[in-house]
């Protein structure tokens, strides 16, 4: 199993493409499965998890090319056509879904197309349990039949499902998007109450309608779906990873650095670019993008709680962790979403940090002047990313292990900060 080795203690100064949206691209592939012609996504990121949501949707039977862009090393996404219009399978079988929880977005696009899917329980993970109870409640108000046999979500419709009103009784990405590619093939009109308004939502919501769909109050926390017999194919470009460009950012802060990062300066940054000029990191849009500045001053501890879009993201609430393990004063960082997303608190530790964890959901942070380089192992994939940014920081050599959640979720993350002047190489487990 490869590692991270870092020797930090260098400010970063340079420019990082950002791409694709890893949380946009997984729904939008499982979309094809809503129609026989072919969907053409562009700006697809280059992640083991698109690796595995490609194995599952071909092992459906889905016909699929890809296009990687030219020249070899271009940061550009890849492009993947996606056909559906020989489906011979509505199975996803456990040892491909148990990779990804994202898997178990094929169950509402199977059951409302084909009538039936075998979709395998994802399980926990190790941020949380996150249930899919939300998802198979919502299709059993639409007309499915739900099982649950060995292990399997078992369901079936005779004919269509049908359009009704479906209260989230908690906002749910996952649920949201489950739902809304069941409704858009539905018979009639079904209205998500609740639904989860985060940008990767949207992004699918305007996919589906230029493939046809018929939606109302995308961005808002109601939308109408009023079904259609069937979907068109159609090409579409992903938006970019917002989490990766906050990332990214935080390098900066961290290594009181400057980094140009190439996308654009987009109101979905919105909750992350003000907690950094809170602060005292410098943001300023450019022609390609937006520049993130710690070169002057120092970063103040600000308090920080994890919400739902368009509150703080909590993919970022570790990365931020980091950071204020670096700054002057205090800061208390607040979990809402998850249950078990402060795992990384104790290699931060390790490292020197000074942080308390307060009632399992908070954690008091009081930042030291230097941190220093440990061995540390990774436990998730924004856990493992803040533990880099930790080591690109500390004083020393840090040692990361486990990273192939890094694969899952950022594209080249080695070659991008080495780029920058980072002292960080992927080294294999035997050396």
């Amino acid at each position: 199993m490869d590692k991270i080795r870092i020797l930090g203690g260098v400010p970063l100064h340079g420019i990082i493409p950002i791409a694709g949206a890893k949380n946009a691209v997984l729904p939008l592939m499982a979309a094809s499965l809503l129609t026989e012609e072919t969907l053409t996504l562009s700006n697809v990121p280059r992640l083991m998890d698109v690796t595995t949501m490609a194995n599952l949707l071909i092992q459906h039977g889905v016909e699929l090319s890809m296009k990687r862009k030219t020249p070899a090393d271009s940061y550009d996404g890849d492009i993947i056509e996606l056909c559906s219009r020989s489906i011979n399978n509505t199975t996803a079988p456990y040892k491909l879904v148990r990779l990804m929880r994202a898997s178990v977005l094929v169950l509402g696009p199977l059951v409302t197309r084909f009538g039936q899917a075998r979709v395998s329980l994802p399980g926990g993970c190790a941020i949380g349990t996150r249930p899919v109870d939300l998802h198979l409640k919502g299709l059993e108000q639409m007309g499915a039949r739900i099982q649950l046999n060995g292990g399997y979500i078992e369901a079936s419709v005779r004919g269509r499902l049908k359009g009704t009103k479906i209260v989230l009784p908690q906002i749910s990405v996952g649920a949201t998007e489950n739902l809304l590619m069941a409704a858009v093939l539905a018979e009639g009109e079904t209205v998500l109450i609740n639904a989860a308004r985060e940008p990767e939502v949207c992004d699918l919501a305007h996919c589906l309608t230029v493939m046809g769909a018929k939606i109302s109050g995308i961005g808002t926390d109601v939308m109408s779906i009023n079904g259609v017999n069937h979907l068109y194919g159609t090409s579409y470009d992903i938006i970019f990873d917002r989490i990766e460009a906050g990332t990214y950012a935080i390098a900066a802060a961290i290594t009181r650095g400057e980094i140009e990062l190439l996308c654009p300066c987009s109101p979905l940054m919105r909750a992350v670019f003000t907690f950094l000029k809170k602060c005292g990191v410098q943001i300023v849009s450019t022609e390609r993008g937006v520049k993130i500045s710690a070169v002057h001053g120092d970063i103040m501890g600000i308090d920080v709680m994890t919400e739902p879009y368009p509150g703080f993201p909590t993919d970022m609430q570790a990365q931020v962790m980091a950071l204020m393990t670096t700054a002057r004063g205090v800061a208390m960082i607040t979990e809402t979403i998850f249950e078990n997303r402060l795992m990384h608190v104790q290699e931060l530790i390790r490292m020197g940090a000074q942080i308390d964890i307060h009632r399992t959901s908070s954690a008091i942070v009081r930042g030291v002047p230097k941190l220093s380089g440990a061995p540390v192992m990774a436990t998730d994939l924004r856990a493992s990313v803040c533990l880099v940014l930790a080591g690109l920081s500390a004083k020393g050599e840090t040692i990361v292990d486990r990273i192939y959640h890094l694969d899952r979720g950022y594209e080249r993350l080695v070659e991008k900060m080495a780029a920058c002047g980072a002292r960080i190489e992927r080294i294999s487990a035997e050396l």
